[in-house]
């Protein structure tokens, strides 16, 4: 029988009540939003040591460690790049707490290194990832994170010195950067954390080695919080993406020549449709758009003397969504998804079809980039049992060669998955993949874990998992269903379960649950359930809207208080996929399934395990915080509700490599004590 653990610590309820739309509305634990409060760091003090006692003692702990490790600490390689002969990536070698950034000389150099953050002398949390490079190939972008946070500082490189640049933009936030074609100045768009300030969104030029405060401003879109600046490079032009977020959400499009004296040229005004330029030679401008499109279609932005401007399909619209896209001098790469499968198709500028990029139908594969010059493309892919794989194509034959991989001590030729449906609430089919161990599958009532998302157009495909991989090693089942939410099925599978709808997403994961059940392929007391950020959301609205499916919950940096998430950092953008409390049709709908508003007193929920830390800028940590306390109180089964929390966690996942062993640690013995695996 999994373990039973002590009381938990006692939290202090003062109740705050607000009436919205006419609805009173409790909330007991609003002291929790205060991070910095001392009563909150003695609360979160308190919480860590009780939930520490408990996965300190579990059994097998030094074993489950041991083999986390193996998975976990090998080489890997990302965010590559690539101007002229020079490759850029960041890789981490073995036994290392962070990954380094490289540069190799053709694609078969030896690797050298460029950063080592270790060498910074700020801690393991110190974390670096190279973000652009000069045109000339001599300097590189580079930010500098502290543990999980969302903002970071920006730095420059001279590659060939291997010297930092003075020219560092503080911590905050980086909304594009342009180097000058002559590479002695940028052109950027930054928010700085902490001014005390209004938000100006404002572009500036800087000139190198000069002071900040010398900077010219080139383009000022307003001030506000509700209002986004977006620089968009080009060789000869700057663009300027204007986003403001109201009730709906508008863009306007400004294009600017290096070094004019006028003002910045007006190209689209008050676009109430998803607009993404890119800018080519010859001021040429490719955008996609959802414009007369719910799936997407790339045009090209003509315009005319008379201050017109035309739109001329170049890849139209068709029923698979498209997923990404990349454009350079010669090509259009784009990627699809049809049903859960990825297709790359290879355009001309005119819009001709003339290639396809091979890709497993098992696998999903993502654009990550493309040379300069547009002769190789750069792909990642990986499945349930193959881990990430970097890839070249080379556009001269299409032809796909791996860069770089992640060689784990993983044997995954005993494992299989299927690919079926179930029926949702409204009768609906609901596709669901189903992994295990070649036996497991079909055997019935196996220990089982499911995910899924459910949100933002966000697709479930076949990806690599240490989390999950461990857990089918010990004879799990796992399941993802491809929830409305997503997009596998286009924009209408998206809007399906969008805002308003948000229930539907919902009503799809429990049918999930129950489908497993009545089919027996597991069963009550060994399905558990695990998500992070919007999918902490969905798992936090199973336990609570179903708690007597679910024997574990693994919820990690999730918004779970949906009445007051858009106060926060700057959650309020996210108005259109979730609506808010301010508008009284939304708050019905979010007050419905707000997690926190429906925990329950006397409801015996199953062993939750929230995860979250004070760098979270995306789904703000207050969320766990405050779901810990309600359910902790409101609990009456013998199962544990812990918070598992540390001051570095946010939502970049970024923590050092030490940490992120004792932290998966923690959730597989959680996890394998709760459904009673064998280790």
């Amino acid at each position: 029988m999994p373990r039973v653990i002590e009381p938990p610590p006692y939290s202090l309820i003062e109740a705050v009540t607000e009436t919205l739309h006419g609805v009173a509305v409790i909330d007991p634990y609003r002291w929790l939003e205060d991070q910095n409060s001392p009563r909150t760091r003695e609360w979160i003090a308190a919480q860590t040591h009780y939930a520490r006692a408990y996965l300190d003692s579990l059994p097998h702990r030094k074993r489950i460690r041991q083999r986390i490790g193996q998975l976990v600490d090998v080489a890997t390689y990302d965010s590559l790049l690539k101007v002229g002969k020079r490759y850029f990536f960041r890789k981490r070698l073995p036994g290392q707490e962070q990954p380094s950034i490289y540069v190799r000389e053709g694609v078969d150099g030896p690797d050298q290194i460029l950063i080592d953050p270790s060498l910074r002398g700020t801690g393991p949390h110190t974390a670096v990832k190279p973000l652009c490079i000069s045109t000339d190939g001599r300097l590189l972008l580079y930010e500098v994170k502290q543990g999980g946070e969302r903002t970071g500082t920006f730095e420059l490189i001279d590659i060939q010195t291997r010297k930092t640049l003075p020219d560092v933009l503080p911590r905050g936030y980086l909304h594009g950067l342009a180097f000058a074609p002559d590479s002695t100045a940028f052109y950027y768009v930054h928010e700085t954390v902490c001014t005390g300030m209004p938000m100006r969104r404002a572009a500036y030029k800087h000139n190198l080695g000069t002071s900040f405060a010398q900077d010219e401003e080139i383009f000022l879109a307003g001030e506000g919080d509700n209002l986004g600046l977006h620089i968009v490079p080009g060789k000869a032009c700057l663009g300027f993406l204007v986003i403001r977020f109201g009730e709906n959400i508008c863009s306007d499009f400004y294009l600017w020549k290096f070094g004019s004296p006028h003002e910045p040229e007006g190209v689209i005004r008050n676009a109430a449709y998803q607009f993404g330029p890119i800018l080519l030679n010859h001021d040429r401008i490719l955008a996609i758009t959802d414009r007369d499109a719910p799936n997407l279609k790339i045009v090209e932005v003509r315009r005319y003397a008379d201050s017109e401007t035309e739109f001329v399909d170049v890849v139209p619209h068709r029923g698979s969504r498209i997923q990404s896209w990349i454009a350079n001098e010669d090509r259009i790469f784009v990627s699809y998804l049809g049903g859960c499968e990825t297709v790359i198709e290879i355009f001309d500028l005119s819009g001709k079809r003339v290639g396809q990029v091979s890709v497993d139908t098992n696998e999903t594969a993502r654009l990550l980039g493309s040379s300069e010059d547009g002769q190789e493309l750069f792909i990642e892919r990986e499945s349930f049992t193959k881990p990430i794989e970097t890839c070249i194509c080379r556009q001269s034959d299409s032809t796909v060669t791996i860069w770089a991989k992640r060689k784990l001590p993983y044997d995954s030729t005993d494992f299989r998955h299927t690919r079926l449906s179930f029926p949702a609430k409204d009768g609906t089919q609901i596709p669901m993949f189903l992994l295990g161990r070649a036996d497991i599958p079909d055997a019935g009532a196996s220990p089982t874990i499911m995910t899924s998302y459910g949100g933002w157009g966000v697709p479930m495909t076949p990806q690599f998992s240490v989390f999950v991989a461990f857990l089918v090693e010990r004879g799990c089942l796992f399941a993802l269903p491809s929830i409305r939410g997503g997009s596998e099925f286009g924009a209408a599978w998206h809007e399906a379960a969008k805002r308003r709808n948000r229930q539907v997403a919902f009503d799809d994961f429990i049918a999930a649950a129950e489908w497993l059940l009545e089919t027996r392929r597991t069963q009550v007391g060994k399905l558990a359930i695990f998500g992070g950020s919007n999918s902490g959301l969905l798992v936090g609205t199973a336990m609570t809207q179903r708690p007597e499916l679910f024997c574990a919950v693994v919820c990690m940096v999730p918004m779970l208080d949906m009445l007051r998430y858009h106060l926060f950092d700057h959650a309020h953008v996210w108005k259109d996929e979730f609506g808010t409390a301010e508008t009284a049709d939304d708050f019905r709908a979010l007050l419905r399934y707000s997690p926190y508003h429906n925990v329950r007193d006397g409801i015996g929920y199953p062993a939750t395990m929230l995860v979250s830390g004070d760098l979270d800028q995306n789904c703000n940590p207050l969320h766990a915080r405050k779901m810990t306390a309600r359910l902790q109180t409101a609990n009456l089964s013998d199962h544990p509700i812990l918070l598992d929390y540390s001051r570095y966690r946010g939502h970049s996942p970024v923590l050092p490599l030490s940490e992120r062993i004792e932290a998966l640690t923690d959730r597989m013995a959680f996890l394998c004590d709760q459904l009673q695996l064998t280790v």
